[in-house]
């Protein structure tokens, strides 16, 4: 037993290791420094106590506010469209057809693009004046956008580079599709059921667990967007894309104010752990496994 624990112990120190000094360490100094005025320019630092919290929500940081705002905003728009959009083509490339494989790779591909190529991309293509897209809607004669040019539309227009990159989603979609036992749809045939009720009676309740997994996921990176604002729009125009976590490293990286923007941290922190808690207590009503347990 001993001579087990201990090569347990010993396999998965680096790991544990790894933890305590890339993650947990770094997380209790942000946590020491948001009690701080640490500033990288500043040769003294005090400590401050919870002003930097009180700053925050006292109302004198205004882009604060905004900034969560606007990222409140993003991930409403963005979580059900990554859900919606990935189970759909998982639906699609579950199909035996032929060359399915091809069709499955040609949806993974843009996930492991670069994000500064595919954000150069987009640039393109959402110019207003030069983009691609505009000129497509002209030949239609549709109506065109400023795109992530315009305050209105700068959001969806970040939302919908966002979805570019679904192809991790739709790949574990795949992998929960192809779990679900066939003889369920046969027994759905020879009631004369059709696809529709295959769709609703077995594959989404077959697949929740899956779908709960994704939601996790979405919600998480939603909440951390970062390459979009700081690549292709800077927080602009006026603030309207200063997503949350772009806002944080404005204030550490480039004001310098590392107590303050580790205070920012810790609250992002507590966000994101309050929403997942939330979906982990409801999905006791909606996640079901095989077997007919519940989560």
């Amino acid at each position: 037993m001993r001579k087990g624990m201990f090569y347990g112990l010993l396999f998965t120190a680096p790991a544990i290791l790894g933890f305590a000094i890339f993650t947990l360490g770094p997380m209790i100094a942000s946590l020491v420094l948001s009690l701080t005025n640490y500033n990288v320019f500043k040769e003294q630092t005090a400590f401050t106590g919870l002003d930097n919290y009180m700053r925050l929500f006292s109302g004198e940081d205004e882009l604060f506010y905004k900034s969560l705002g606007i990222t409140f905003y993003f991930v409403v728009l963005r979580v059900p469209a990554v859900i919606l959009l990935s189970f759909g083509i998982a639906l699609l490339l579950n199909l035996n057809v032929k060359g399915r494989a091809i069709f499955r790779t040609i949806i993974y591909l843009p996930s492991i693009v670069p994000a500064v190529a595919s954000a150069m991309i987009w640039m393109w293509l959402l110019n207003p004046d030069l983009g691609l897209i505009n000129s497509l809607l002209s030949r239609l004669h549709l109506p065109t956008s400023n795109w992530l040019y315009g305050e209105g539309s700068v959001i969806p227009s970040v939302v919908l580079t966002t979805l570019w990159g679904i192809g991790s989603t739709v790949i574990i979609f795949l992998a929960g599709l192809s779990g679900i036992p066939r003889q369920y749809y046969e027994a759905i045939e020879v009631d004369g059921g059709g696809w529709f009720r295959k769709l609703s009676h077995v594959t989404v309740p077959m697949v929740t667990p899956t779908i709960f997994f994704n939601t996790i996921m979405t919600i998480i990176g939603s909440f951390q967007v970062f390459n979009e604002a700081y690549i292709l729009t800077q927080g602009g125009p006026n603030n309207q894309s200063l997503f949350y976590v772009f806002y944080l490293w404005r204030t550490g990286f480039r004001d310098a104010e590392m107590g303050y923007a580790s205070a920012l941290a810790w609250i992002l922190f507590v966000i994101i752990l309050f929403f997942t808690f939330i979906v982990f207590r409801t999905s006791k009503s909606w996640v079901y496994y095989e077997g007919g347990d519940r989560a």
